[in-house]
């Protein structure tokens, strides 16, 4: 069995018929009031580059820096990834230049984003069309390039060079979905175009930055603080629906989990790690996610799955990333089996 049968499932409008009425009308109006955190975080973003590269500081406050600027890079890409889902603003023009300036730190363009991210994954989340899950086992068999990308990158079974999934997965995943984008029909030919010319238009702006700074201050200005934005987004979209069953229908409670933190990292993240939430409705902004969770667990308290980030994080450790069936996940080189997250 391949897929967990829809006969065991509910169907996500489902849930929705239910929930939305119980929800006041502003959840579904458009943050707006988000748009103020993009100057404040590009502001922390260039305030910290021009200390590195003018030399405002001494020398050993330099990495601290570099951290400050990766935290601003990933609440920048969280705000892009609200944006382009249209739960900030609703107009395609301005959803996408807020995109393009929220998904600037990795140079994925927005336009990609909205066709791999929330037209596909959204509706097809641990679905066999799913582009972010993990293979089967008999993918991995099948195929040389995922059994390398999957011994050598993948987090797992107390494999600590799966870190490499954390400090570069975002980037290395969304240079892959723009090759791929066509094939896959993310997007069309004119759309791909487009996509590389606002995925080039962000690698234009970095190189500006690296010739002004200089080598060594793009070091800490870009390159490690990429790494450390790479850990903060990864570490939320890993645990998100990789612990969880393949399945044939979408049902988010099933497909995915949310995690929690400390209320301080919530709302630096903009609650991303309420993603059951966000698969209910993907255009609201996620300041409402609390409202939704109460409403999930209220009606379907055997069925919706959440833990802290660290937990998952742990669990995420030490379990395989092949999918043996729909609830197993198993190390193709030692055989050992471990069961994904099922409700209850």
């Amino acid at each position: 069995m391949s897929v967990l049968p829809a006969s065991g499932l509910i169907e996500r409008a489902e849930y929705v018929r239910t929930v939305r009425p119980q929800l006041p009308a502003s959840a579904f109006a458009p943050a707006t009031s988000r748009l103020a955190l993009i100057p404040i975080f590009l502001g922390v973003v260039v305030m910290a580059t021009l200390a590195v590269a003018l030399h405002w500081v001494p020398w050993f406050v330099v990495p601290a820096l570099a951290v400050v600027i990766g935290v601003g890079f990933a609440c920048l890409t969280f705000i892009g990834h609200e944006a382009v889902h249209g739960a900030i603003v609703r107009g395609r023009a301005t959803r996408l230049l807020v995109g393009w300036i929220g998904f600037l730190p990795f140079v994925v363009s927005p336009r990609l984003w909205a066709g791999w991210h929330d037209r596909v994954h959204h509706a097809n989340a641990n679905l066999l069309d799913d582009p972010d899950m993990y293979p089967t086992l008999a993918e991995y068999k099948s195929s040389r390039v995922i059994r390398f990308v999957v011994n050598a990158f993948s987090m797992g079974v107390g494999r600590w060079r799966g870190g490499l999934s954390l400090v570069l997965g975002f980037t290395v995943q969304s240079a892959h979905q723009l090759v791929m984008s066509r094939q896959r029909g993310f997007l069309t030919e004119t759309g791909f175009r487009l996509a590389v010319g606002e995925t080039l238009l962000g690698v234009a702006v970095w190189t500006t930055v690296a010739i002004l700074v200089g080598p060594l201050a793009f070091l800490f200005v870009f390159v490690i603080p990429l790494l450390i934005a790479n850990a903060i987004v990864m570490s939320f979209i890993l645990t998100n629906h990789s612990l969880s069953p393949r399945v044939e229908i979408n049902d988010p409670l099933v497909s995915g989990l949310s995690v929690t933190a400390p209320r301080w990292i919530e709302r630096l993240t903009l609650q991303f790690g309420y993603h059951v939430e966000h698969h209910m409705f993907p255009a609201m902004s996620s300041r409402h996610a609390g409202k939704v969770r109460t409403l999930l667990r209220k009606h379907w308290p055997e069925r919706y799955q959440s833990m802290p980030l660290s937990t998952a994080l742990h669990q995420l450790h030490h379990t395989a990333r092949v999918y043996k069936d729909a609830i197993t996940l198993v190390d193709p080189r030692t055989g050992r089996e471990y069961p994904t997250l099922l409700p209850g």
